[in-house]
C-alpha cells in the first residue's frame, strides 16, 4: 500500500456499497484526524479508536439514508507524484456545496468551508460527496 490515504477512502466507499455496517483500518493519527473531520461533518456515525499498543485499529460506523449509504462517492486529489495546493480564495464548492473538500492545513484538517471562513488554505488531500 503506497497511499494510506487514497486506500483509507476507498475502503469507506466499497463498505459503503457494500451495505457494511462498520469497517476496520490500521491506524494513524493522519487516518484518525481525517475519520473524525468526516464523523463531525455527517458522513460517518461514529469513530473510534481500538487495540493495544501494538496493533492499534480505528473502527468506522457508517450512515445510510434510505437504504443507500451517505458517502456516493470519493476521489483522491492529491497524490504522491502530484501535490494539489489551494489557497483559501481558490477553494470552490464539491457538486454545488453537497461535498466537500478535504484540506491539510497550518492549522489541521479542515473541510473547505472551515478553511474558508478561517481564511486558511493548504494541501487538498481528497473530495467526497
Amino acid at each position: 500500500m503506497n497511499d494510506p490515504i487514497a486506500d483509507m477512502i476507498t475502503r469507506i466507499k466499497n463498505a459503503g456499497e457494500a451495505e457494511k455496517e462498520s469497517l476496520l483500518l490500521p491506524y494513524s493519527k493522519l487516518k484518525l484526524a481525517i475519520a473524525e473531520l468526516l464523523q463531525k461533518e455527517g458522513y460517518l456515525k461514529d469513530v473510534t479508536k481500538k487495540g493495544k499498543k501494538i496493533t492499534n485499529l480505528i473502527e468506522i460506523g457508517l450512515i445510510y439514508e434510505d437504504g443507500m449509504s451517505r458517502i456516493k462517492g470519493a476521489e483522491r486529489v492529491s497524490k504522491f507524484s502530484r501535490r494539489v495546493y489551494h489557497k483559501a480564495k481558490d477553494i470552490k464548492k464539491v457538486k454545488q456545496g453537497f461535498g466537500m473538500l478535504v484540506l491539510t492545513t497550518p492549522k489541521g484538517i479542515m473541510g473547505d468551508k472551515q478553511a474558508k471562513k478561517e481564511n486558511v488554505g493548504g494541501e487538498v488531500l481528497f473530495r467526497i460527496w
